[in-house]
C-alpha cells in the first residue's frame, strides 16, 4: 500500500483522470489474481482517487471478473469505503449517549450551519467532510468531535466556527508558504 497521495497541495498539479486510471491498472495487475485481493485493491483504488468513483469500480469489477453489483455491495458494506469525494479533513461528531445528552446534537447543527453541508457530505472546496460517530471513548469529556486524528473535548456550539476557521487559516498559510518557496 505504498501508493502516492493524489494531493496537489504540495505545489504540484493534480493528476489527470488518465494518470489516475493508469495507477489503478498497476494496482489491478498486482491484486486481481490474488485470493482475497478485492479489498486491498479497493483500498488502494480509494487511496488513488480519494474515493471510489463509478468508473473505477466498474474497472475493478471487470478485472476481478465479478459483477459490478457484487463489488458495489462490498463497498457499501464497509464504512471505510466511500463513493463520494471526501474533504481534506474528516470531521466526526460523537452522538453517543453522553455526548448527545451534553450537547453533541447542537455541536453537529453548528457544524452543519458553518460548513453548509449535511452529514455524509463534503464542502464545495473539498476541505471538510462531515460524519457522525457513536463513541470516542471519552464520555467524561463530552461532547467530543474529531477532525482527522485530533479529538476536541467539551466542544460548545459557539466554538465550532473558531475551530473550523483555524483549519482554513492553516491551509491558507501553507498555500502562501508554498507560493513563496
Amino acid at each position: 500500500m505504498s501508493e502516492k497521495s493524489t494531493c496537489a497541495c504540495a505545489g504540484g498539479p493534480a493528476p489527470t483522470e488518465e494518470e489516475l486510471m493508469t495507477r489503478l491498472e498497476g494496482v489491478l495487475a498486482e491484486y486481481c489474481d490474488k485470493p482475497g485481493g478485492l479489498i486491498p485493491a479497493l483500498q488502494l483504488t480509494q487511496a488513488i482517487f480519494g474515493y471510489l468513483p463509478e468508473a473505477a469500480l466498474r474497472r475493478v469489477a471487470q478485472a476481478f471478473d465479478k459483477p459490478y453489483s457484487e463489488v458495489a455491495g462490498v463497498v457499501s458494506f464497509y464504512s471505510f469505503f466511500t463513493t463520494v469525494p471526501r474533504g481534506a479533513h474528516l470531521i466526526r461528531v460523537c452522538l453517543g449517549t453522553a455526548c448527545y445528552v451534553r450537547g453533541g446534537g447542537l455541536v453537529l447543527e453548528a457544524l452543519k450551519k458553518k460548513l453548509a453541508i449535511d452529514v455524509g457530505e463534503t464542502t464545495a472546496d473539498r476541505m471538510f467532510s462531515l460524519e457522525v460517530a457513536r463513541c470516542f471513548g471519552a464520555c467524561g469529556l463530552a461532547p467530543t468531535m474529531s477532525i482527522d486524528d485530533v479529538i476536541y473535548k467539551r466542544v460548545r456550539p459557539g466554538k465550532v466556527a473558531e475551530i473550523i476557521d483555524g483549519y482554513y487559516a492553516k491551509s491558507e498559510s501553507a498555500k502562501e508558504g508554498a507560493a513563496h518557496a
